[in-house]
């Protein structure tokens, strides 16, 4: 049985008139003469060819030759080809087409700023010739089409240039985050086969040099088929160059000439392998192609950021989570400038955020809700003494919102001027399945609707659709985003994905619609508790203890009981220099009961100094279980905190 949905409240946001006719959206109805939002969202749907060749149309895609048609489904649908017979590399689009324009050249495509305080700004003509440079290396290396190539490196432009390298020669782009260990690195690389990899010396974290080096050369070790690793000099730490493998960047960039061939692709091959942590078993490495990620990715940044050509984009990110190759994608195809920011976005003061929006007049920017949460105890001033004008849209991912963070970034930061437009999908969907836009009202932590062409429904456990009710997040189409399988592993892609009903995508996340048709994405299906019958979202307990004025975060998970099936725990962060006291605990405790009732109670509330996180800031709740009840955790490589775990380890039963 599907629960009564909890969550809703009132509509805090419309879009001004300005707004919307200014918006994406609105230019792309116009050109197909669509009425409105929800006609649109039934074309997209219904004519999923119509839609996606108008979408290629409208960003502009370009190809050697064209396609045929937009899709076939002779395969299945969970296997369709797009852009059947069509020919491109997708940096064609990316970069060449604007170099190659009087005015398009001039304009930046990267802005930069480390944590040290350097900015570098690269206009899409350096850019193309930086990218050609690393690609005519690559190809003096040896290396080409479908050569599988690891990206380990700090947010730098150099990162954007060599994934766009890998790209244009026709390899496969493995992007790793920079926090991993050399487990992780091996896993991934040596599942993909890779060749190569891009490395860098290290990075800087809230002042100092982190070493990174030393953990490629420890991962290289294991991986058999690595011939080179191209190390970027990024802090100028001294470390150990291994000859006849290693090269210098600058000293390889600076061999190579301006100009260089792109090497002409079937739309359908492959661009591109981001591994996911699976629940159990080894990482899922989604695979995605010339025509499949980016347009998905630039289609999302146009109608859901609403990113026009020359804004400035900035999305905290790692390129080791898709939101970074969504980043780089996106904006240049859209023809803006993507910003990247090195470094801590609190250090050396919690106003640096706001100070990097003030400087470079960001236009949209993502954050998560953990780094909202975090700066809310520093008060207002570290916000009110930057100029945020600029600032069209924050946009979030990743994570679920409490309701009070997110109304404290939309009244306090935002003046209720700046939507928070959330947005969640996925690696293996490249991009979202629902989002907010420009044109759709907003209630706290809602989603105003799907991505348009996304045919995304809620249903029951019998495959019934249900509004008002949380159930699980299904998609009934294709879409042109959606993954080509797991790489080496296609029965897993079909067991994860397909295996419930039939032609149908089950995501895995628990959602719900409610009667003024906004969407609430829950968390993991996985992660829901049942306690006495009665299903409870995690986010639903959290929102509650985090409006706690001493309690930073909150993690809830279900642990067995004889009787009622599970029962709750709750993991909370305190704020610094709270006590965390028995008084505290019983506090919590009664705000629980008050507000879901007695059945409900917790079982315990413990204290904690963080919560296990990968990377994108998305809390680990099934690993918090497994590490409280004593049980095997699973894949922990993407952990950015993993004495976190530990710490739960220590306090389980």
């Amino acid at each position: 049985m599907t629960e009564q949905f909890k969550f809703g409240g009132e509509i805090v946001w419309r879009p001004t008139p300005t707004q919307v006719e200014g918006a994406n959206l609105t230019s792309f109805m116009k050109e197909w003469g669509i009425k409105d939002f929800d006609a649109l969202m039934k074309r997209s749907t219904q004519d999923v060819e119509w839609f996606t060749d108008a979408v290629l149309k409208f960003l502009d895609i370009r190809f050697v030759k064209p396609y045929s048609r937009v899709m076939e489904l002779d395969t299945g649908m969970q296997f369709p080809k797009w852009c059947v017979d069509g020919r491109m590399n997708i940096v064609h689009t990316c970069v060449e087409k604007w170099a190659s324009d009087e005015a398009g050249g001039s304009l930046p495509a990267i802005v930069f700023e480390g944590e040290e305080g350097i900015t570098r700004t690269l206009s899409y003509e350096d850019l193309n010739n930086e990218v050609n440079k690393a690609a005519n290396a690559l190809r003096f290396l040896g290396l080409g089409k479908g050569d599988a190539i690891g990206i380990f490196m700090p947010m730098t432009p150099e990162i954007v240039i060599a994934l766009l390298a890998i790209a244009k020669i026709g390899g496969i782009i493995l992007p790793l985050f920079s926090g991993y260990g050399s487990g992780a690195i091996v896993s991934r690389m040596v599942d993909a086969d890779a060749k190569a990899l891009f490395a860098a010396d290290g990075a800087f974290r809230r002042g100092k040099a982190v070493e990174m080096k030393s953990i490629a050369d420890e991962a290289a070790e294991q991986i058999p088929g690595l011939k080179h690793m191209i190390v970027l000099q990024r802090t100028g730490q001294a470390i150990n160059m291994k000859a006849n493998r290693d090269v210098w960047w600058h000293d390889l960039m600076q061999s190579q000439g301006g100009t260089a061939e792109t090497e002409v692709m079937s739309a359908e091959d492959s661009l591109m392998v981001i591994y996911t942590s699976g629940t159990t078993g080894k990482p899922k490495g989604a695979l995605h192609t010339h025509c499949g990620f980016p347009i998905k990715a630039a289609q999302d940044m146009a109608f859901g950021t609403d990113v026009h050509r020359g804004d400035v984009i900035y999305w905290m990110t790692d390129m080791g989570w898709m939101m970074g190759p969504w980043l780089v994608f996106g904006s240049l195809i859209l023809g803006a400038t993507m910003f990247l920011y090195d470094g801590a976005p609190d250090h050396p003061a919690p106003d640096r955020l706001w100070e990097l929006a003030e400087r470079h007049k960001i236009n949209q920017m993502g954050v998560s809700p953990t780094l909202i949460r975090s700066l809310i105890p520093h008060g207002d001033l570290h916000f009110e003494k930057h100029d945020l004008t600029s600032l069209r849209c924050f946009a979030s991912t990743g994570e679920p919102w409490n309701p009070d963070p997110w109304m404290w970034l939309f009244e306090r930061v935002g003046g209720r001027r700046v939507p928070i437009i959330n947005y969640s999908g996925g690696t293996e969907i490249s991009g979202g399945i629902v989002m907010g836009n420009m044109l759709m009202p907003l209630k706290p932590c809602a989603f105003s609707a799907p991505c348009p062409g996304m045919d995304a429904d809620v249903v029951d456990e019998n495959g019934k659709s249900v509004r008002n009710a949380v159930g699980e997040l299904v998609i009934k189409a294709p879409w042109i985003g959606m993954t080509r399988g797991f790489w080496n592993d296609k029965q897993r892609y079909l067991d994860t994905y397909w295996s419930r009903w039939e032609n149908v995508w089950v995501h895995g996340d628990f959602a719900a619609i409610d009667d003024d048709g906004l969407w609430y994405i829950l968390g993991r299906s996985d992660d829901t508790i049942k306690i006495a019958g009665k299903r409870l979202g995690p986010a639903e307990v959290e929102s509650i203890l985090v409006r706690h004025e001493s309690i930073v975060e909150a993690a809830a998970i279900g642990v067995p009981h004889e009787v009622k099936g599970s029962e709750l725990v709750i993991f909370a962060v305190t704020k610094p220099g709270v006590e965390r006291s028995a008084a505290l605990r019983q506090e919590l405790h009664e705000m629980v009961v008050a507000e879901m009732g007695k059945p409900l109670a917790p079982k315990a509330i413990l204290f904690v100094a963080d919560l296990p996180k990968t990377r994108n800031a998305k809390v680990m709740r099934r690993m918090i279980r497994a590490a409280y009840l004593g049980l095997d955790l699973g894949d922990t490589s993407s952990l950015v905190n993993p004495a976190a775990v530990e710490e739960i380890r220590k306090i389980g039963v």
